[in-house]
């Protein structure tokens, strides 16, 4: 039997975790805000009232990606028929400010078009209890994953499948997925590799992995920029943020601050921006 004196303390103690213990997220109604994270844990959608995005016109040397993926998030905000978007390619070339600034534009061309929710990687086998969730929202929904990939015995990518393209109710109509990730087909080249030559049947093992890229209609691929690409976006920050810097001096440091980090890339030329507006004792609002 448990010893009687013991029940006051414990109750204590459960009381001052309670007390102590940070409270979970409330669960938003997804009409009140524009971005949501979700919380698989307490299946919540955390709002968030500020999202960290630039804007469109900023994301230079990207163009043609740039036009393909607003044209298909407008028809899908329209209620037209629109295709899950992977973009994939090198780091730091713009992929995820891209998804966020086309939610911004569209949602600056028509107040609450759309509503963008993030899930973390990690998160992905929740999926399912995110659409029960969203099924029903009245709202159009882009469901974001950055940095999405999958990694030796992980089988979670599976989870994924039914609600791209798949299982007895597939994707809800009101819901996009848009996804980026360092890899075409979302598994490291050796997995697919060693998949091809261990398996009784290569084709049938390769399928296996490859197929949740297949299930993206939009395959958007991210490129390392020029030296003259590089420039252009340094100058756009510059001048969007009004950074008083002579253009030769401008562009010989944003050369050096590039040769530094052994790369070019939009990424690269934020980090200078950030330097840039430091030294100078502007800030970038």
């Amino acid at each position: 039997m448990p010893d009687p004196k013991l029940e006051p303390l414990l109750r204590r103690i459960a009381d001052s975790l309670e007390r102590v213990a940070p409270a979970p997220p409330e669960d938003a109604d997804l009409g009140a805000c524009d971005a949501f994270v979700w919380h698989p844990e307490s299946a919540a959608l955390e709002a968030v009232r500020h999202v960290n995005c630039v804007d469109l016109s900023l994301l230079k040397g990207i163009d043609r990606v740039r036009d393909i993926l607003l044209d298909n998030t407008r028809r899908f905000a329209t209620g037209l028929p629109a295709n899950n978007a992977l973009l994939w390619g090198a780091r730091g070339m713009g992929k995820s400010s891209l998804i966020k600034a086309v939610h911004a534009k569209l949602n600056g061309d028509g107040a609450g078009a759309l509503a963008l929710v993030e899930i973390h990687r990690e998160d992905t086998p929740s999926v399912p209890r995110l659409l029960t969730r969203l099924r029903g929202a009245s709202r159009r929904i882009i469901v974001f994953c950055d940095d999405l990939s999958f990694e030796g015995r992980d089988t979670s990518y599976k989870s994924l499948k039914a609600m791209l393209e798949g299982g007895i109710e597939g994707r809800p109509e009101n819901v996009i997925f848009y996804a980026t990730s360092n890899r075409r087909h979302l598994m490291p080249r050796e997995m697919i590799e060693n998949e091809r030559a261990t398996a009784i049947n290569p084709t049938d093992a390769v399928d296996e992995k490859v197929s949740l890229s297949d299930r993206f209609g939009l395959w958007l691929g991210f490129h390392g920029c020029t030296q003259e690409v590089y420039l252009e976006i340094v100058e756009g920050y510059a001048g969007h943020y009004g950074l008083k810097a002579a253009p030769e001096a401008l562009r010989a440091e944003a050369i050096e601050w590039a040769m530094t980090r052994g790369a070019r890339s939009g990424r690269v030329a934020w980090q200078f921006i950030q330097d840039l507006a430091g030294r100078l004792g502007a800030r970038l609002d």
